[in-house]
């Protein structure tokens, strides 16, 4: 009876050991694993910079027209802004083989397109193109980006159309925005929207964060 006794003791005390290895090795596993999404974590945002959340824009109240002199500097900074994009640019040379035709800059990691079509980064401001000519088109282009960066937004939305209701049912600004958005230094990457978020009607456009 003893002898049975002993036998199961050693039995079991295998069994305490095999258990507080198995343990052991779980332990090890998962440290292992939140380093490793620690250091992903790091590297994104390495890559990207500060992701701020979306906020809600008030409305200016009706202010007296400005002097003729502040009118003049705004219609020459537009006219500023008008001259860094060009309608000729050949944009298809640098834009991505994937479905959305999507766009990054040197030195952006094609996860960071991934993540900005998956909606990592909440859509802070929204410009709608519809309707709109050509050059009226490209002018707003260029003051939304530029109002977006100087209030330091990175994730906007720019909707370009579906082209339903144009010739061909072809969209007649969506080759234009994608080539005026590649010639704006201050756009590090975009991509075709979700469904949800406008789908083969919109863009996602990841703006650099500010220096300084």
């Amino acid at each position: 009876m003893r002898a049975r006794t002993l036998a199961e003791l050693g039995a079991i005390k295998q069994t305490l050991q095999e258990a507080k290895r198995a343990a052991a090795e779980a332990e090890r596993l998962e440290r292992e694993r939140l380093a490793r999404e620690q250091r992903e974590r790091d590297l994104f945002a390495l890559t990207v910079g500060v992701v701020t959340l979306l906020r809600e824009v008030a409305v200016a109240p009706d202010r007296p027209k400005p002097p003729a002199t502040a009118r003049q500097r705004e219609r020459d900074e537009a006219a500023v802004m008008l001259e860094a994009i060009s309608d000729e640019f050949d944009v298809e040379s640098l834009l991505d083989t994937d479905d959305a035709l999507s766009f990054r800059r040197s030195g952006i990691g094609p996860e960071v397109v991934r993540k900005l079509r998956r909606g990592v980064w909440a859509i802070q401001a929204q410009l709608d193109l519809h309707g709109l000519r050509r050059e009226e088109a490209r002018e707003r282009l260029n003051r939304f980006i530029h109002d977006a960066r100087r209030g330091g937004l990175r994730c906007v939305r720019v909707i370009h159309g579906k082209g339903n209701g144009s010739p061909g049912r072809e969209p007649v600004l969506k080759g234009k925005v994608k080539s005026w958005l590649v010639q704006k230094k201050d756009v590090i990457a975009f991509t075709q929207a979700r469904a949800s978020d406008g789908g083969h009607g919109a863009l996602l456009v990841l703006l650099g964060p500010q220096v300084g």
